[in-house]
């Protein structure tokens, strides 16, 4: 249970690191007061440009990456009796993406967790993450938001898993339901954007 409990809290922790606000610090501005509001690093880049957008996503990504690898060198090395390491891998990327989203640091207020799910996912299943992300690219590709194309990401790699598990690639349901949950906060995050598309306000990325 100790295991269990540093796994999970320092998932949480690792995720609740805000990146984008630390980023916009060193710009020397808050960034909840710039744009659309958000600390992730779309408002980063539409902010403050690539050079300090572009290391806030990787920055993002490799919290959900790592707290996966920690947590399941965790359970390998403890070895509990009641679980596997991939179950602590689970939990773990469901955590650092609430931390993400609801970091204590800000009050709660932080992330849509769209990065830190993608490293998440990479870290349990790199093939259906490869797939998620080729839905990404070409869902912005096509619209030219990043809010749709993340929407679109996180609905279909559920599918994704699924399809894959059917396939005998990946084994386990529970691979299948955290990517439910994972799903369902980045889609909650985003309904500020969906909202905003249906009057035809949200921001779309342009071709320069």
């Amino acid at each position: 249970m100790l295991a269990f409990a540093v796994a999970v809290v320092g998932s949480y922790l690792l995720g609740s690191i805000p990146f984008g606000y630390l980023a916009g610090r060193i710009a020397g501005i808050d960034i909840r007061k710039c744009g659309s509001g958000n600390v992730g690093s779309t408002n980063v880049i539409r902010t403050l440009g690539k050079g300090y957008g572009y290391p806030v996503f990787m920055a993002d990504f490799l919290k959900g990456f790592g707290a996966v690898k920690m947590s399941m060198l965790i359970a390998t090395r403890v070895q509990p009796e009641w679980d596997s390491s991939e179950m602590f891998g689970i939990l773990a990327a469901i955590t650092s993406v609430l931390g993400h989203s609801f970091p204590v640091w800000l009050r709660f207020k932080g992330g849509k967790g769209v990065a830190t799910s993608g490293g998440a996912l990479f870290g349990l299943a790199p093939v259906a993450a490869l797939v998620g992300a080729a839905v990404w690219i070409l869902t912005f590709a096509v619209t030219r938001y990043v809010s749709v194309a993340s929407v679109a990401a996180a609905a279909a790699l559920p599918l994704i898993i699924l399809i894959m598990t059917w396939l005998r690639q990946i084994a386990g349901k529970s691979l299948f339901y955290s990517s439910v949950c994972l799903a369902a906060v980045v889609i909650w995050r985003h309904r500020s954007n969906l909202s905003r598309l249906v009057r035809g306000t949200e921001t779309r990325f342009t071709r320069k």
